[in-house]
């Protein structure tokens, strides 16, 4: 008989419980409590978004019956529908927050050099953009967007060595995704990859301003004089490179200086783009690639949707939709770290699901997310024949 560790204690261990106790601490997170605690929320929210749990009733009746195997997870107390309900409610979101930017800079560090092409570059490469989650508006009165529609947005930077998420600002859906940039953490030196959304000259001129790159597309009625046109290899795709200044009279006064304006045809799809950015230095073809995997902060909006509880809230409150978001981030991170840790060769997605069918099985970790070739099943299978046979 196994009388090893679950799946779901095991996992816990790459969530360091010591920083978590800081940060508890620091925001005095179990002020009053008794029985329950900040910790054995945390841990029912994990699970819950690892097994896909509809409700709090839903997280309640799962754990119940489990409740032997609970206490080797942090879980001590009995977990009741109603406990949950008032611990989403009142325990400080930024708790989880600041949690979950700690597993960040853990699992960055362990991306680090993933992607060959941002390596050579030798530089921090963001991509920037929001996804927008709709709310019933007559359930959460504080999301404003439209007069009759509810929503939230996370604006998000994404690490693309990696697809980590950096830094996630939220905000109601009626906030317009060129605000957030007032909000960007901006690193002299780093990469800002958007779309043409956040094409405001003045928030632009800021981060060129503060040393960092930013690269998006121009909008079509952008007015400009051409200063300086560069030779350029149009077998890559790129029909020119040029130097410019913007000719607005607004637009002139919020971005005085040079900036560089690239246009390139798709081979692949046929289409035009035209890209302008505040770097002079990097070769016009990489500049294009650069904006490219921007594409990769769009996918993980897709992952997150489709993979955790960020749709469907197990609370109401402000406090708890934030809370449930930045948990749900938490995990992404979490099994981020463990795929890197164990060198496993399955996706993000089919952890997940291994996770969420043996989440209390008693079986080692590295077994679980160990892939057995083909060639080893066929072979068992043969060896079993021959035993029939005979």
């Amino acid at each position: 008989m196994n009388t090893g560790r679950s799946l779901l204690s095991q996992i816990l261990t790459y969530m360091p419980k010591y920083q978590f106790d800081k940060i508890i601490e620091k925001h005095k997170g179990n002020y009053k409590a008794q029985e329950f605690s900040c910790w054995e929320q945390y841990v029912c929210m994990v699970f819950a978004q690892l097994t896909y749990r509809e409700s709090l009733r839903d997280i309640e009746s799962c754990l119940e019956a489990f409740g032997s195997k609970l206490y080797h997870c942090g879980i001590k107390s009995k977990v009741a529908k109603s406990t949950l309900a008032y611990w989403n409610e009142k325990t400080k979101w930024n708790i989880y927050c600041e949690y979950a930017q700690y597993l960040i800079g853990y699992a960055r560090k362990l991306y680090k050099g993933d992607n060959a092409f941002i390596a050579e570059l030798d530089a921090t490469v963001y991509a920037f953009d929001s996804t927008t989650i709709d709310l019933c508006l007559n359930l959460f009165p504080w999301a404003k967007f439209r007069k009759k529609k509810g929503a939230i947005k996370a604006h998000t930077l994404i690490d693309l060595d990696g697809n980590i998420p950096a830094w996630i600002f939220i905000t109601e859906g009626s906030v317009h995704d060129v605000n957030a940039l007032d909000h960007l953490p901006v690193e002299a030196g780093a990469y800002y990859v958007m779309d043409k959304g956040y094409v405001d000259f003045k928030r632009l001129y800021k981060i060129n301003k503060e040393g960092a790159t930013w690269i998006t597309r121009a909008k079509d009625n952008m007015k400009f004089k051409r200063l300086y046109s560069a030779v350029t290899d149009r077998s890559t795709g790129v029909i020119c490179d040029q130097t410019i200044v913007l000719l607005g009279f607004y637009s002139k006064k919020d971005y005085p200086d040079k900036m560089r304006r690239i246009k390139y045809k798709d081979a692949e799809t046929n289409i035009t783009y035209e890209f302008i950015t505040n770097n002079f230095k990097t070769e016009a073809i990489n500049i294009c690639k650069l904006y490219k995997q921007r594409w990769q902060v769009e996918l993980f909006f897709k992952w997150i949707k489709q993979n955790l509880r960020i749709k469907v809230f197990y609370g109401t409150s402000k406090n708890a939709v934030y809370t449930q978001i930045w948990i749900a981030i938490s995990v992404y991170v979490l099994i981020a770290i463990i795929k890197k840790e164990l060198n496993s060769k399955y996706s993000l997605n089919q952890i997940l699901q291994i996770l969420s069918v043996g989440i209390f099985e008693k079986i080692e970790l590295n077994q679980a997310f160990t892939r057995i070739e083909s060639s080893d099943k066929i072979t068992d299978t043969l060896k079993q024949l021959i035993l029939f046979d005979s």
